[in-house]
């Protein structure tokens, strides 16, 4: 399954509801503290139940939502690429469409509420049946439903509660009054409905920029972590470790038994009052057994424990690796990878391989990618699909850049709107917009002109007035020419803004 939605509301800047898309490559880009990681890290505390990097608190609950009485944290996300058969209670068979689990687009949406930022609690929003004759059929009991029960049902097997169930819908087929509603998965008659669900959802690893490590840490930035994980995925693989545990089991037991039955013979009382204690194949927790795996350098230091720039060298190549290897493998689990800063502590051609990498893994199978940035430099080598700007005015959003939306269709646009980044290059291609659109005369028209002094080829001179963005264009081109004041970058920015705002009024 992929997520093709994530939902935040009341968690720190994200006071009200908002509802992010996600795509395969998914890069957010905005100014300091607007919110990017926020995004990152409420997943982290979705899918890795406070077990990952980030623990949520009191915190993360919005201080505006907390002064309006509001102290609950909801994260949610609308999952796609659903799998054709998804059974979520494996003693009374049945799945999320014939118990109406699906939102109005057929659809999974899970969402976590944390009251207070405590303990989660669980819920479906699904497109479900409202009417008071069929409603809350999952809050019932085997003896309640069959209560509802009419000669007009038919019924094949009364012992299944999901047949139940669908006797009673399809009975009230003409009047389900299906409207949205958000079920609490615990209370629920399939008890362990969450748990089936969870065997179904992405693995997702979180790498941060500026995490610091200690020795209690979960260490789930090495990367070899995350490939235990990714290959326990792998039921053969399990099946195989469960079938060795219960043979050790047996032999224990067995052992055990031996062992007691001549203590028996010698000491009944103490014999009765023994008994072994063998941790059953079904308890272990495989990962824990690979708990210890690591890439250590020569004085075994673990990768999380090194420099900023190794550790991230290291993910570089490992998520390299993971591009070449999730290309040529089949049936490989559903994975997110999570970035924050990918740039960070790394050399430009570092950073374009690492972007080319990231590339090829979301073109891979079952792989999504989630990154968040600070530099021009990355965004410019990216897609505009890739991207999604977080903006503040007039209200709190998250959008998907298109190239049609933008007043000046460029990734320097983007950074600019991002960053605040603007600089010769994009000085330069908003002039040659102007210039391209034969709109220069117009742009120029009313200005005010400061005088330039062009050097010809002969080595004569020329005085011409020019406007500021004219004279700005003119020492870009032509460096070698140092018989004029070097522009501020005062005048710089102001050029900017006054192409910039005259590009829009153009398309309005």
């Amino acid at each position: 399954m992929k997520v093709e939605k994530i939902i935040l509301s009341n968690f720190r800047s994200y006071k009200d509801e908002i509802t992010i898309d996600f795509n395969d490559l998914n890069v957010f880009v905005g100014r300091n503290d607007i919110g990017k990681s926020t995004i990152l890290e409420a997943l982290d505390i979705f899918f890795n139940e406070n077990k990952g990097v980030i623990k949520i608190d009191k915190d993360d609950i919005n201080k505006q939502a907390i002064a309006e009485g509001n102290n609950e944290i909801r994260i949610g996300i609308v999952l796609g690429d659903l799998p054709d058969l998804l059974t979520i209670d494996t003693t009374n068979p049945t799945t999320l469409q014939a118990e109406h689990l699906l939102n109005r687009d057929g659809r999974l949406e899970v969402i976590k509420k944390y009251p207070n930022a405590g303990k989660e609690k669980v819920f479906v929003k699904a497109y479900h049946p409202t009417n008071p004759s069929c409603s809350d059929l999952l809050l019932k009991k085997q003896n309640d439903l069959k209560k509802l029960l009419t000669d007009e049902m038919a019924c094949e097997d009364q012992t299944k509660n999901a047949e139940i169930r669908k006797s009673i819908w399809e009975y009230h087929s003409d009047n389900l009054a299906l409207d949205d509603v958000e079920i609490e998965l615990a209370k629920i008659d399939a008890k362990n409905t969450w748990e089936q669900l969870k065997t179904y959802l992405p693995l997702y690893a979180l790498f941060q920029s500026d995490r610091k490590n200690s020795d209690g840490d979960s260490e789930i930035q090495n990367p070899m972590k995350l490939a235990v994980q990714e290959i326990l995925k792998d039921q053969r693989l399990v099946d195989s470790l469960n079938g060795v545990a219960n043979e050790v089991e047996a032999k224990l037991n067995e052992v055990a038994g031996k062992t007691l039955e001549k203590l028996n013979e010698m000491n009944p009382e103490i014999a009765g009052s023994l008994t072994p204690v063998i941790p059953r194949a079904e308890t272990l927790k495989w990962v824990d057994v690979f708990k210890n795996v690591s890439i250590s350098g020569d004085e075994d230091i673990p990768i999380n424990k090194r420099g900023s720039g190794v550790k991230r060298l290291v993910l570089l190549n490992f998520f390299r690796a993971e591009a070449e290897r999730r290309k040529n493998e089949n049936n490989v689990p559903d994975i997110i990878y999570a970035i924050e800063e990918p740039e960070t502590s790394q050399h430009p051609s570092h950073q374009r391989k690492l972007i080319e990498a990231f590339k090829a893994l979301s073109d891979s199978d079952n792989t999504q990618i989630l990154l968040t940035t600070h530099s021009p430099s990355i965004v410019k080598l990216l897609e505009f699909d890739h991207i999604k700007l977080i903006k503040e005015e007039p209200s709190k959003e998250v959008v998907n850049v298109q190239r049609n939306e933008l007043p000046y269709p460029s990734l320097n646009e983007v950074n600019f709107l991002a960053f605040a980044e603007s600089d010769d290059e994009y000085h330069n291609e908003l002039y040659g917009f102007i210039e391209s659109e034969n709109l220069l005369g117009d742009y120029k028209d009313g200005k005010e002109t400061i005088t330039y002094i062009r050097l010809k080829h002969n080595g004569d001179t020329l005085e011409e007035q020019k406007v500021i963005s004219e004279y700005i264009r003119h020492q870009i081109h032509h460096p070698e020419n140092e018989l004029n004041s070097r522009y501020t970058d005062q005048q710089l920015q102001e050029s900017i803004g006054e192409m910039r705002a005259f590009i829009e009024a153009q398309s309005l």
